[in-house]
């Protein structure tokens, strides 16, 4: 969903270009319709989940590619800044948007945590249990939707689904519960932002790329240091068996 939803993002900045208009309220309209739409593509095609995925995302870039011929060169010139993000193009109404974003993650963390936790697990049992389902997807998404919509400008559209993807990969590698994982996994998200974004500038190079290499060193490190841990803990219950 991530990856979709990151690629359709462009048709949104792309039409902000196109008619003159602020890129990031664009983004904001395209990808939360797009959202929408994949959940009910989702529900029209559930034992074949990923051609929702594919019609979105071939759709988003040919509207992106249409748009970007018809816009100005100037403009067409713009969109590197938000497919590969940059930090000098970050606004004070982009930062008022992520601390708001923030805000809104956490109340509904704080509201809805355990009936997520179903319906991540178990779509069918949420739906015995009486949940909303329908209506809980569609607000995931649209939410996932504002996230990506709003880092699109700091990471840029093809490597925002890396960077919301890997963190959580990396926790689910050192957590062995749901709390810890999460939790975790906003540690790990704040130690590489922050990590990519500094390196990124004082090595100039693109913000999404650092940020992503060093989540992807960080998931190298912990696979190293799982495979590493295990590997002591058998050659240490080797020696106690050996021993008694």
């Amino acid at each position: 969903m991530a990856d979709t939803l990151s690629h359709v993002s462009l048709a949104g900045v792309a039409l902000g270009f196109y008619l003159q208009l602020n890129p990031t309220l664009t983004t904001l309209l395209i990808v939360v319709t797009a959202a929408i739409i994949l959940e009910y593509l989702r529900s029209v095609y559930k034992t074949y989940s990923e051609i929702s995925t594919a019609i979105l995302m071939s759709g988003g870039l040919a509207t992106a590619l249409i748009l970007m011929n018809l816009s100005e060169g100037s403009s067409a010139m713009s969109m590197q800044a938000y497919l590969f993000g940059s930090i000098v193009t970050i606004t004070k109404e982009q930062v008022y948007l992520l601390a708001a974003l923030f805000v809104i993650t956490l109340i509904a963390l704080i509201l809805f945590k355990r009936p997520m936790y179903v319906l991540t697990f178990d779509e069918d049992t949420a739906h015995v249990d009486g949940l909303p389902v329908r209506l809980m997807s569609i607000l995931f998404n649209v939410l996932t939707g504002v996230a990506i919509a709003v880092m699109i400008p700091i990471a840029g559209a093809l490597l925002i689904s890396a960077i919301m993807v890997l963190p959580a990969a990396i926790s689910m590698r050192l957590g062995k519960s749901f709390n810890i994982v999460l939790f975790l996994s906003v540690l790990v998200g704040l130690i590489g932002m922050l990590g990519g974004l500094t390196a990124s500038f004082y090595l100039d190079t693109p913000p999404g790329a650092t940020i992503t290499m060093i989540f992807i060193l960080l998931f190298l490190f912990t696979s190293l240091f799982r495979r590493a841990l295990s590997t002591y803990r058998r050659i240490k219950m080797t020696k106690r068996e050996e021993l008694s």
